[in-house]
């Protein structure tokens, strides 16, 4: 088993990452492989909706000029994910959302049923709101979405500070913990004989119904 986390802060070694090398240590502990992959601090696209990778289904977003189309292999081939950001305005930083909007645009196929989370990190306020964000996309693309023991939070302003946060940490390892027991009880739910539902072709209710604007 092997779970994937990327570290979706513009610094490679700030609180963020330090946080989800808690996760990964723990996960190490049980058993679990790790690859904990930073997206860098150059531009990432955002999605443009142009629909290509939909028309194309192959998986692919059309750029290919940044990290997006290797981490949805990546994340494809891992059976769990873990995301981290640090918090800009009570969200998450804007290359990591550019990111996921276009990794799950183009390979949410391929995450779907795979345990996944999202942590945050801030000097003060926002967390929650930028932890909720990221775990919107498991949310609507039929992943379960790991717990811990409070939300997936913690703090500190200049590298390092994430250690004087005891109970942040504390959270970090119960996430890695519970995230290889699920692993684990998804496996052994495999070797029963228990599969993921099917996926239900999508029915769209739009707010604004073309007949009702043409009666």
């Amino acid at each position: 088993m092997k779970v994937l986390l990327i570290n979706g802060s513009p610094r490679m070694q700030g609180n963020t990452n330090r946080a989800l090398e808690e996760v990964a240590a723990a996960l190490e502990a049980e058993g679990v492989q790790t690859e904990l992959v930073w997206i860098g601090n150059k531009e990432i696209r955002g999605c443009i909706a142009c629909g290509i990778c939909g028309k194309k289904g192959d998986n692919r977003c059309v750029f290919d000029s940044d990290p997006c189309n290797g981490l949805i292999q990546k994340a494809a081939a891992a059976d769990g994910l873990i995301v981290g950001s640090p918090v800009y305005y009570a969200g998450a930083a804007g290359t990591l959302v550019g990111l996921l909007d276009r990794m799950f645009y183009a390979g949410g196929s391929l995450l779907r049923f795979k345990p996944a989370a999202g942590i945050a990190v801030a000097r003060r306020a926002g967390t929650i709101e930028a932890a909720d964000q990221i775990n919107k996309y498991f949310q609507i693309n039929n992943m379960p979405v790991v717990p811990s023991s409070y939300w997936n939070i913690a703090f500190g302003r200049v590298p390092g500070d994430v250690e004087g946060d005891g109970e942040g940490l504390h959270t970090m390892r119960t996430l890695g913990r519970n995230m290889a027991w699920m692993l684990r009880c998804i496996e052994a739910g495999r070797e029963a004989g228990v599969t993921p539902p099917e996926i239900e072709p999508k029915t769209w209710t739009h707010y604004v119904r073309e007949d009702v604007l043409e009666g």
